[in-house]
C-alpha cells in the first residue's frame, strides 16, 4: 500500500481498550485479531453463540445449532430449533431504565419538521399500528410493499409487518411505475403501504398517479394505506388513513412468534439481465448479521446517536434502522436533499442533534469536499465515528472525510455487502490501523477470498469477491427462484458465493474494491439493472436496439449512458430522439435514474450470439483496453464507436 503513514488511521488507547471489538475478544480469550477472525471461521457455533448473548438478542425458544446444511451449502438452515420475533430485540430497550424515555427516532424533513419517538413510545406505536393491520385482514405471510420516506411511520410500519409475521416489500421513493410493478407483481403483493409524497429540493412530489397506474395494472393490491405527507393536499375521502389504522387499542402481549426460517422481508436488487430479483431474508439471518456489524464495525451501544440518510426502499435503510434500534441507540433519518438548502444541512443535523456515528455514501463526501466551506459550516465535534458505503471511495476523498469531518482521529470504516448478504462482507474494525480506501478485514463469521477464474485464491492481483462457506446474512433464495438465485451466486464456482465485486487481497489481510465485475450499474450508490432500461426503451417506436452502461463520475461514481440504434432516420434532429429517451427513462423508472447522456448509433457491437457487449461499449468510451475480443461478430461497431470517441488508444483494437 503506497499510503504516507499520516494518511492511515491508528488505533486510539481506548479503540483497543474498550470498543466492542476489543471486549469481545477478551471475552472469547483472544488479544491478537487475526487469531479471533480465525476462530469466528473455525469455530461458527461458539462464535455465534457468543455473538447472540453479547448483542443481546431476544429468543423466545433457543435453538439447537447455529446451522444446518443438509441441503448444502446454498440453501443452509439458520439457528435451527429457535424460535423469534426479531422486533423483540428491539422492544426490550422500552423497558430498560436507560433507554426507555430516550429518542429511537428522530426524524428530520427537509422542511424543518421534526417528529420524535422514545423507545417507550415506539413500542406502544409498533404494537397499536400491528393490531390495526390485524383488524384491516393483514395476516402472517402477506406481502406488503412500503413506499415511504424514511422517518417514524415507515420505521413503524416495516417493524410493525414483521410483528404480525407479515413480509415487507421496501420500495424506493424515486422508484416509477415500472420499477414498482416489477417488484410487487414479482412476489403477489396485496397491500401498499405509501406516502403521499415527499419534498425535494423544496418541491412536492406527489404519489398519487404512481400508485394510481401501479394499481390499475396489478390488481392483486387489495388494500392502500396513506401517510399523508405534512407538505401535500388533504387525503381523498376515501383513503384508508395510516394514522387511523394506527389508532387501535395497544394489545401488548409479545410479537408473532418466528422460525429464524420465516420470511420477513424480499427487498428487489437489479441484476444485468432480466426482471429485479427478490432476496427472501428471515428473522434468523439478516437481524443477527446486522446487529453484529452494528457492535463490531460500527461500535454503536445504548444511548449513542447514529445518521446515515438512506432511503427505508434500499438495503441500507433496513439495514440502518435495524442496527441502531437493535443496539438501543438513536436513529436519526432525514428525508430530503443533503445539499437543500445548502450543503451545511449535514452538519447541521449533526451539531443540532450531537451525531455521534455519522455515515455518508462516497457521492455525498464527494459533494461536501467540492462545498468544502459550507459542507463544514457547523459543529461537527460530536463525531466519534465515520461510515461509508454503498460504492467505491477513493483515497483522496476517503482522507477528506476523515479529515474534515472526523478531526484526522475518528477512524471511517469502509463497509461493503449488498441486498443479497444483509450487512458486510468485508468492513473495517478499530483495533487494526486502517488505510484510506481500504477494508481492515473479511466481515468476522465469514471468510472472503478474491480468487481468479479457476477458483484459485490470489493475493495483490484483481480477481472476484468470494465467500469459501454458507454465511450469516446469505439471503435464503430469490423469491420463488430458486433456479435464478443459485446460477446467480452458485454457479460459477460450486460451493462457492461469488459476489460480482472485483476486489484485490492484500498479503496482510486487507482488501481493495474496484467495481461491479458484471454489467449492473451503480448511480449514486443504486443499483440499476442495464436490462430494466434497455427493455423499456425497445418499446419506443423507432428503437430497435439499446444498451445501457454506466461510466464513472466524478460525483455520482458512476453516470447512466444509453445507447440507441434507431430505424427512423432522425439525423435532422437526433437531439429530439436524445430527448425522448432520456425523459422515457426518468418516468418510467424514476428521476433518479435519468440518463446523464444519450446516444444515437448505427450498431451495437454484438457477440456471434446477438448479446449485446456493454464492456466494449463502457472500454471505448472510458479509453480502456477492450480486452478478450473473439467472441465480436461485427468488429464495423467497434469502429464506430472509437470514431465517436477517440480518446481509445488505437493499438488496443
Amino acid at each position: 500500500m503506497s499510503h504516507k503513514k499520516s494518511d492511515i488511521w491508528y488505533p486510539r488507547p481506548e479503540d483497543l481498550d474498550s470498543s466492542n471489538i476489543a471486549i469481545f475478544m477478551r471475552k472469547l480469550g483472544f488479544t491478537d485479531y487475526d487469531k479471533f477472525y480465525r476462530f469466528s471461521i473455525e469455530n461458527p457455533e461458539s462464535y455465534w453463540r457468543a455473538v447472540n448473548k453479547f448483542c443481546k438478542v431476544v429468543w423466545s425458544t433457543d435453538y439447537d445449532k447455529y446451522m444446518d446444511d443438509t441441503r448444502g451449502p446454498e440453501f443452509p438452515r439458520w439457528f435451527p430449533g429457535g424460535e423469534l420475533n426479531w422486533v423483540d430485540t428491539i422492544l426490550q430497550w422500552a423497558y430498560e431504565p436507560g433507554t426507555k424515555d430516550q429518542p429511537a427516532i428522530i426524524a428530520e424533513r427537509e422542511a424543518g419538521v421534526v417528529e420524535s419517538v422514545t423507545y417507550r413510545e415506539l413500542a406502544i406505536r409498533i404494537r397499536r399500528f400491528a393490531a390495526g393491520l390485524r383488524t384491516r385482514g393483514v395476516k402472517k405471510g402477506d406481502r406488503v410493499g412500503i413506499l415511504m420516506e424514511n422517518g417514524v411511520e415507515a420505521n413503524i410500519s416495516l417493524l410493525a409487518l414483521a410483528y404480525i409475521g407479515a413480509i415487507a416489500v421496501p420500495l424506493f421513493s424515486g422508484f416509477g411505475v415500472d420499477a414498482i410493478l416489477a417488484r410487487l407483481e414479482s412476489c403477489d403483493a396485496r397491500v401498499l403501504i405509501v406516502s403521499t409524497g415527499f419534498n425535494r429540493r423544496g418541491k412536492f412530489i406527489s404519489t398519487r398517479e404512481v400508485v394510481r397506474k401501479v394499481c390499475e395494472l396489478l390488481p392483486s393490491i387489495e388494500m392502500v394505506i396513506w401517510k399523508r405527507s405534512p407538505e401535500g393536499p388533504e387525503l381523498e375521502a376515501d383513503d384508508i388513513d395510516w394514522c387511523s389504522v394506527a389508532k387501535d387499542a395497544d394489545p401488548g402481549g409479545a410479537a408473532e412468534r418466528m422460525q429464524p426460517s420465516s420470511p420477513f422481508m424480499v427487498i428487489y436488487t437489479s441484476g444485468t439481465t432480466g426482471k429485479p430479483k427478490g432476496p427472501v431474508h428471515t428473522h434468523g439471518n439478516f437481524p443477527i448479521k446486522i446487529v453484529h456489524d452494528a457492535a463490531f464495525h460500527f461500535e454503536i451501544n445504548a444511548g449513542d446517536v447514529f445518521c446515515w440518510p438512506a432511503d427505508i426502499g434500499w438495503i441500507a435503510g433496513t439495514l440502518v434502522s435495524g442496527c441502531v434500534l437493535m443496539r438501543g441507540a438513536t436513529l436519526v433519518t432525514y428525508d430530503g436533499a443533503p445539499d437543500f438548502p445548502t450543503w451545511s444541512r449535514m452538519g447541521s443535523i449533526i451539531e443540532k442533534y450531537k451525531v455521534t456515528h455519522y455515515g455518508a455514501s462516497p457521492t455525498l463526501i464527494r459533494g461536501a469536499a467540492a462545498n468544502e466551506s459550507v459542507a463544514l459550516s457547523h459543529n461537527l465535534s460530536s463525531i466519534r465515528y465515520l461510515i461509508t458505503a454503498g460504492e467505491v471511495i477513493d483515497p483522496q476523498h476517503f482522507i477528506w472525510y476523515q479529515k474534515n469531518f472526523g478531526a484526522g482521529t475518528c477512524p471511517v470504516i469502509n463497509y461493503t455487502g449488498g441486498t443479497e448478504v444483509s450487512g458486510a462482507l468485508l468492513s473495517s474494525v478499530v483495533v487494526k490501523p486502517i488505510s484510506p480506501g481500504y477494508f481492515n478485514t473479511s466481515c468476522p463469521g465469514l471468510e472472503a477470498d478474491v480468487v481468479n477464474d479457476a477458483g484459485e485464491s490470489i493475493v495483490g492481483e484483481v480477481g472476484e469477491l468470494a465467500i469459501r462457506q454458507p454465511f450469516v446474512g446469505m439471503a435464503d433464495s430469490f423469491w420463488k427462484d430458486d433456479e435464478r438465485y443459485v446460477e446467480t451466486y452458485w454457479s460459477t464456482i460450486p460451493g462457492t458465493w461469488i459476489h460480482g465485486d472485483l476486489a484485490v487481497r492484500m498479503s496482510d489481510g486487507s482488501f481493495q474494491l474496484r467495481g461491479r465485475s458484471d454489467d449492473t450499474l451503480k448511480i449514486a450508490g443504486k443499483r440499476l439493472g442495464p436490462s430494466e432500461v434497455e427493455e423499456i426503451l425497445l418499446e419506443l417506436d423507432g428503437i430497435s436496439e439499446a444498451a445501457a452502461i454506466g461510466v464513472d463520475d466524478d460525483m455520482k461514481g458512476q453516470k447512466l449512458l444509453v445507447f440507441v440504434v434507431s430505424t427512423e432516420d432522425w439525423k435532422g434532429n437526433v437531439g429530439a430522439l436524445e430527448s425522448r429517451v432520456a425523459a422515457r427513462v426518468a418516468d418510467r423508472l424514476g428521476r433518479p435514474f435519468k440518463p446523464s447522456k444519450v446516444y444515437v448509433v448505427n450498431q451495437l457491437p454484438k457477440t456471434r450470439s446477438s448479446k449485446v457487449m456493454r464492456r466494449v461499449i463502457r472500454n471505448i468510451y472510458s479509453g480502456i483496453p477492450l480486452g478478450d475480443m473473439s467472441s465480436l461478430n461485427n468488429p464495423s461497431a467497434v469502429e464506430d464507436l472509437k470514431t465517436m470517441f477517440p480518446a481509445q488508444n488505437e493499438s488496443d483494437g
